[in-house]
């Protein structure tokens, strides 16, 4: 485990810093301006934490020993087919339609949204790399049944954790808190370890709303959570995937930033090592008093620019 979380943290930092240095363009714009958003704060972030924890999740996940063939190919294409399908979003989505009510409404009208395509293509690959990890199960029903099970779990984590990506550093603390307990499991540690490594080496940049998850990194690593998640015996399973289903459903209903910040233990912990919140600056007694003011004392909040849901970029969904 040690191994895993220490190749993961090493690969991701590497790869970060690799990508700020030559940030990767796309149809003739430069990276910067590809990978850069603006959050909450009017302040610039990059989406290039995403592909970093994803490089360093894979690169630690294939040379850390303790993982058989199938189970490294699974994880490879778990988390790299969800990193695709997130990055894409990321890249070519708008903000048109959200959740799964929003999308599947496009579709029926005819409209194939960027946010459809990833919540189908996920469900694929998930069924595809639980497909792969393979079944201990000893009928042919208990092994097609196991398989949609685990894709099930896959798939759903993926997309939960991405609703999780939307203040700074929030993702990569559930992501830490739920992998620890698997990680800790013999079975588990060598799926989990490297991608939880990964996403801990660059908590700081996330925390410091230098850069954020996005799509490509949120989908990646609640992939592999689920992944690890699916080598659980099948009652337990069975419970996660409960779990799963109910706060995906529970999120086209309610806001998870509102809950979270109404519970005083949820909310301390969302807070921790983040900056403070900014407070609206108050307003002159000039204007108060319905009068203008001609001075600089208030100024209005500097709108930011449209983005992926993530780290105050966007509206919580829900």
């Amino acid at each position: 485990m040690l191994v895993g979380v220490g190749l993961g943290a090493v690969a991701a930092r590497a790869a970060y810093t690799a990508l700020r240095q030559r940030p990767p363009g796309l149809n003739g714009l430069p990276g910067e301006e590809v990978w850069g958003r603006t959050n909450h704060r009017g302040e610039p972030v990059t989406l290039l934490e995403g592909p970093a924890v994803v490089a360093g999740a894979v690169a630690g996940g294939l040379l850390a020993p303790g993982a058989d063939g199938r189970t490294r190919a699974a994880a490879l294409l778990a988390g790299t087919g969800s990193a695709l399908l997130g990055g894409y979003d990321d890249l070519a989505g708008s903000a048109s339609s959200r959740g799964f009510k929003g999308h599947l409404a496009a579709l029926a009208k005819g409209e194939v949204t960027s946010g459809a395509v990833k919540i189908l293509g996920i469900g694929a690959t998930g069924l595809v790399a639980a497909a792969v990890a393979g079944s201990p199960a000893p009928s042919r029903t208990g092994r097609a049944f196991d398989t949609l099970l685990n894709g099930a779990i896959i798939a759903g984590s993926a997309n939960l954790m991405n609703l999780f990506d939307l203040r700074p550093g929030r993702a990569v603390k559930v992501g830490l808190i739920t992998g620890a307990p698997l990680a800790l499991s013999r079975s588990g540690a060598a799926v989990v370890a490297a991608p939880l490594g990964a996403a801990a080496a660059l908590l700081p940049e996330d925390l410091g709303e230098r850069a954020m998850l996005g799509d490509t990194g949120a989908n990646a690593l609640g992939a592999l959570l689920g992944l690890t998640a699916t080598r659980l015996g099948r009652g337990p399973r069975l419970a996660v995937f409960a779990g799963l289903a109910g706060l995906n459903a529970a999120s086209e209903f309610v806001s998870f930033t509102k809950v979270i910040a109404g519970n005083p233990v949820l909310n301390r912990i969302d807070m921790l090592g983040r900056r403070p919140v900014a407070v609206p600056a108050p307003v002159p007694a000039a204007e108060a008093n319905g009068k203008p003011d001609t001075g600089d004392a208030f100024r209005p909040p500097v709108p930011p620019r449209a983005g992926p849901a993530g780290n105050g970029v966007a509206a919580d969904p829900a």
